[in-house]
């Protein structure tokens, strides 16, 4: 890319990135990061240091190898306020044309060859499809129909890398930083979002943030529509069933909170259920939504409902007794009768119970996703 030009595209590049560098906390980190951005953005193949001190000084690659290196390594300045001023800059740009219409919940994975770079580890990387050694980044992006822009962004980092003190150390990993699985990670920069006032959407996610019945739960609380995959083996109870009610005390003790299910009172699979469905009861999916950012042609029925557990995670107790009257509305789950691939679950509602995936839900998704059963657990 040619910065010099004559219509003062550099000089406003040169503004943009000052601009940007005004929250890195001290002065002398302005003139590095404006050659940083110059060169992420002219700089071909790898963007490592090296190659980005070529091109932004090529008569003393020495020095400004240094300076790069000192920028991006080891001087003290926060990337979330740098994301931050970005968003102050940026977003009133997107929003022109229209508002925000949806926030964007994915992960970015980094091939890598060694073993030292923070969080690398055997992993799924959606850029190659496989699991590959490589570092995972989670982000969130707000986006309209024209555009995108990410408003978070965080690097992964495995139980295995924050469980070792050594590697941490070496690596310069900040004490605060505790294992947390890619859902929360995605819940928090959410959470974050919200707070910082970034103009809602709906919430979309694959199933590999989709069928983590905590992250879903954690959306409804902040008041927010989603549409997000599930797992085809995800429990759902038929039309008009529910939990069993608690059982009955003796009258001494804790009064029973648990719902219940025997052998001829069981929930199923969103799979089989969807299989089940007449024709009549799929509806195609309203043009708002379509909007939003779902896909056409896809359909969903108000038929099939999230089964909570025997006891749902974070239920108040008379939510825990309403359930039992009335039926489980959860989410509303789509995609086309027969389909194997990952379900559709929407949610529109204020507030709604949701069941943890047991072991066999683990499986089908750490079989999916090419994830270890351990960290698929993790999701759920």
């Amino acid at each position: 890319m040619d910065l010099h030009d004559a219509d003062g595209t550099d000089d406003r590049f040169r503004a943009y990135a000052a601009d940007l560098a005004s929250v890195l906390g001290h002065a002398d980190r302005v003139g590095p990061f404006e050659d940083d951005c110059v060169g992420l953005i002219s700089a071909e193949g790898r963007k490592s240091v090296e190659p980005l001190a070529a091109v932004t000084a090529p008569e003393r690659t020495a020095a400004q190898h240094q300076s790069l290196l000192h920028l991006v390594a080891q001087a003290p300045w926060s990337d979330a306020a740098v994301l931050r001023r970005v968003r102050e800059r940026v977003l009133p740009s997107v929003c022109r044309e229209e508002p925000i219409q949806a926030w964007i919940i994915d992960d970015t994975g980094y091939p890598k060859k060694g073993r030292h770079s923070v969080g690398v580890a055997r992993q799924y990387c959606g850029q190659v499809g496989k699991q590959e050694n490589c570092q995972i980044a989670v982000r969130l992006s707000a986006a309209t129909h024209q555009a995108s822009l990410p408003v978070a962004y965080r690097l992964y980092l495995p139980k295995d890398w924050a469980d070792d003190p050594a590697r941490r150390s070496k690596a310069g990993v900040p004490g605060d930083v505790t294992f947390q699985t890619k859902p929360e990670i995605a819940l928090q920069q959410m959470r974050q979002a919200r707070a910082d006032g970034v103009p809602p959407g709906v919430a979309l996610a694959d199933p590999a943030y989709g069928n983590d019945s905590k992250f879903r739960a954690g959306i409804t609380e902040l008041e927010m529509p989603y549409a997000v995959g599930i797992m085809p083996s995800t429990m759902v109870w038929r039309p008009g069933e529910a939990p069993l009610p608690p059982a009955r005390g003796s009258g001494r003790g804790r009064r029973a909170t648990r719902l219940r299910r025997d052998k001829t009172h069981l929930p199923v699979s969103v799979k089989a259920l969807a299989s089940e469905l007449a024709a009549d009861a799929w509806q195609q999916i309203a043009p708002a939504f379509a909007g939003a950012g779902l896909a056409g042609g896809l359909q969903y029925s108000p038929d099939l409902a999230l089964c909570p557990p025997a006891r749902a995670p974070g239920a108040r107790r008379g939510q825990a007794e309403q359930a039992s009257g009335r039926r489980v509305a959860a989410d509303r789950v789509a995609g086309g009768r027969g389909r194997t691939g990952p379900l559709l679950a929407l949610h529109t509602a204020s507030r709604h119970l949701v069941r943890v995936p047991g072991r066999s839900d683990q499986a089908a998704l750490a079989d999916r996703a090419r994830l270890s059963r351990t960290e698929a657990g993790g999701r759920a």
